[in-house]
């Protein structure tokens, strides 16, 4: 029976490997173990004299929400009680360099499937055999039997809904994996400008004491304060994952630190084209929040924001805004408009994106700041659009049609294809008069904030690379159900982990 041991307790392992004894390491999430990993731990135990095995924590697992299924001590405790391995340890890294620097293996053993780097997901297992090899070890691959754990979870344990198992079954009859990795390919090539507000969100976290004794409103204890690239900034960072030609268009103050931010997070994977304003101050919104750590959810208490009255940007840095779109305009295969309705996007700017650009991808917001005022309607062009029910109830403001007759109506208003999220009901795609109904993915969430913005990035950017709109609900589904499990606008949305949760929805 293996013995679970950390990285700081390898001890044995090293004077074995002294003693001349040959160390064999094998790497995996292991979250249901089944005939084919036993085979390809005993085929692994043949090629040498200790054999290690290492899972991928919990935190580093990138399948989806939900998963793994069975939480790290579930996973090493199954994998200890297998007779022909040595030693279990827990890797706390996306890859498994942590272990291979430890354990310093004389082979690292994979499955038959990852015999062809080119279709390993994560684009890791090369940097992982050259890792091997640089410690003086190398590869090898056993050849049992391949089974699938996330299959077997799919099936036999509720991992998944019923209602996405049986859209995934029907869905995966079209669509393959290849077929999503070809789309992403194709997203790569394409060079896409963002335009839209710039938004700073600030979370200040806060311990709920209760009611003020003489007053009606909260007593908090206040604990830290975290702020994140909000608005169009978010936007663009999920659309650098899959797209290496992007280019982000906005406008913000003169704040030494939002720059700093921006730069910092933004230049190294896009081209940021600011303007600088002298008077417009840079839109942050303060969000008072509660952490429930128990459910690891994020409970909003109250909102503070220094949008200016009126909601307007001052005229010369617009000016300038606008000659540098008007000069770039022609240049992108496809525009990402964030109307978030804080004064950057007027009439001028509308028309302008509309007359010129090739392809435009519209998000028309409303908030509590605009309410009413920033409708999708008064847009006349779109090649793709989304938006969520309450912006579509407000865009017609007519009680006696449903949902789908109003998605239908505003499909008919641009002439074009579009996305109706739908928050725990998922996302519904029209085109030519047809809609398609795509779930939600996952019902566990964190934070809601954001989760629109990272649809609205993925399904546009697939829709920009030819992909049909019920593809581009899957994408963008995925996306907003990764970053449901984000608090606020903390990370972007990373290729590797869409493909990934893709694989687990498609392997049905």
């Amino acid at each position: 029976m293996g013995k679970i041991i950390c990285k700081e307790n390898v001890g044995e392992i090293i004077d074995a490997k002294k003693e001349g004894k040959k160390i064999i390491l094998c790497h995996g999430v292991f979250d249901l173990v089944h005939p084919g990993h036993i085979i390809h731990f005993e085929e692994a135990k043949k090629l040498g004299d200790i054999l290690v095995v290492s899972i991928t924590a919990a935190a580093y697992v990138r399948k989806g929400p939900g998963r793994p299924y069975f939480n790290d001590e579930m996973r090493l405790k199954f994998l200890s009680a297998i007779a022909c391995i040595d030693y279990v340890m827990l890797s706390e890294s996306y890859t498994v360099d942590d272990i291979i620097e430890t354990v310093e293996p004389d082979l690292y053993v994979k499955g038959e499937e990852y015999a062809k780097p080119e279709d390993d997901i994560t684009g890791k297992i090369q940097e992982e055999i050259d890792l091997v090899r640089k410690h003086g070890g190398d590869i090898a691959y056993t050849t049992g039997q391949v089974f699938s754990s996330t299959r077997l979870i799919n099936h036999a344990l509720p991992a998944l809904t019923d209602e996405v198992r049986e859209f995934a079954a029907d869905f995966s009859q079209r669509y393959s994996l290849e077929d999503i990795k070809s789309l992403t390919e194709r997203m790569n090539d394409l060079k896409v400008l963002v335009v839209g507000d710039t938004i700073m969100d600030e979370y200040l976290y806060c311990n709920v004491q209760g009611l003020m004794t003489k007053d009606r409103g909260y007593s908090a204890r206040y604990q830290y304060a975290e702020q994140y690239l909000g608005g169009t900034l978010a936007v663009a960072r999920h659309l650098a994952s899959f797209c290496d030609q992007v280019t982000l268009m906005s406008i913000v103050g003169m704040e030494e630190a939002v720059h700093s931010r921006i730069l910092g997070e933004l230049s190294n994977k896009m081209r940021v084209d600011m303007t600088y304003s002298s008077v417009f101050e840079t839109i942050v919104k303060r969000r008072y929040v509660s952490l429930n750590e128990k459910r690891e959810e994020v409970d909003k208490i109250f909102a503070v924001n220094n949008l200016p009255t009126p909601m307007c940007i001052d005229r010369e840095s617009l000016d300038k805004f606008k000659t540098k779109l008007r000069n770039q305009l022609p240049q992108y295969d496809a525009v990402i408009l964030c109307d978030f309705g804080h004064g950057l996007v007027d009439r001028e700017v509308m028309d302008m994106i509309q007359e010129h650009a090739k392809f435009l991808a519209l998000n028309c917001q409303t908030n509590s700041s605009n309410y009413g005022k920033n409708l999708i309607t008064k847009y006349k062009r779109a090649d793709v659009f989304s938006l969520d029910q309450k912006e579509l109830g407000l865009a017609f403001s007519d009680y006696h049609q449903g949902e789908e007759e109003l998605l239908l109506r505003l499909s008919g208003h641009f002439g074009s294809r579009g996305w109706l999220t739908q928050g725990s009901r998922g996302a519904t795609s029209v085109e030519s008069q047809k809609l398609v109904p795509c779930p939600a993915f996952t019902l566990k969430v964190k934070d809601t904030i954001g989760a629109g913005d990272a649809f609205f990035a993925l399904a546009s950017l697939s829709a920009a690379a030819g992909a049909p709109m019920e593809v581009g609900a899957f994408m963008g589904n995925i996306a907003g159900a990764l970053a449901a499990n984000i608090v606020g606008n903390k990370d972007a949305i990373e290729k590797v982990n869409v493909l990934k949760y893709a694989n687990t929805l498609l392997n049905i």
